[in-house]
């Protein structure tokens, strides 16, 4: 009876412990292909003259001190860009191939084919769309919106 009472309060202890000190040892670390994807939202001019818009996963390199990196990428320069919940620009083109990247705050961009594409912190946009019918470019949310407007250099 007693080495039973013994093991029962020994058994008792391991939740215990495991709450304790964490359960990090029960949980199997993720490898790399079950890590969040990056993504980048693609607008660019087809052949019809129209924005379209396409997702496009950003090729990683090996995991190295906890990291994965993209291939580098050419660029030329870095604006901040806030704007105003007023935000309404009509049909335009970008003035540049540019990665647009919101920090806070939300807009949404309209393509010609009636699509909605919100832009929100964190997500990040590739417009190419530098011809063409463009696109519409709006706030949303009544609130302004912090992003980073990165030039791609030139090819």
């Amino acid at each position: 009876m007693k080495r039973a009472l013994q093991g029962v309060l020994v058994l008792g202890w391991i939740p215990t412990l495991a709450f304790a000190g964490g359960v990090k040892w029960l949980v199997k670390a993720p490898s790399a292909a079950e890590r969040t994807p990056v993504t980048v939202t693609r607008m660019f001019t087809g052949p019809d003259g129209k924005t379209h818009a396409e997702d496009i996963t950003v090729p990683l390199g090996e995991l190295q001190n906890s990291s994965e990196r993209s291939a580098r990428i050419d660029v030329n320069g870095l604006q901040f860009v806030r704007t105003s919940p007023a935000y309404d620009l009509d049909w335009h083109t970008a003035p540049r191939r540019q990665y647009v990247v919101t920090v806070s705050g939300e807009s949404e961009v309209i393509i010609g084919d009636g699509t909605h594409i919100r832009l929100y912190p964190g997500k990040i946009m590739l417009a190419e769309d530098t011809t063409g019918q463009g696109h519409i470019s709006k706030s949303i949310g009544g609130k302004d919106r912090v992003s980073l407007f990165i030039p791609l250099a030139d090819k």
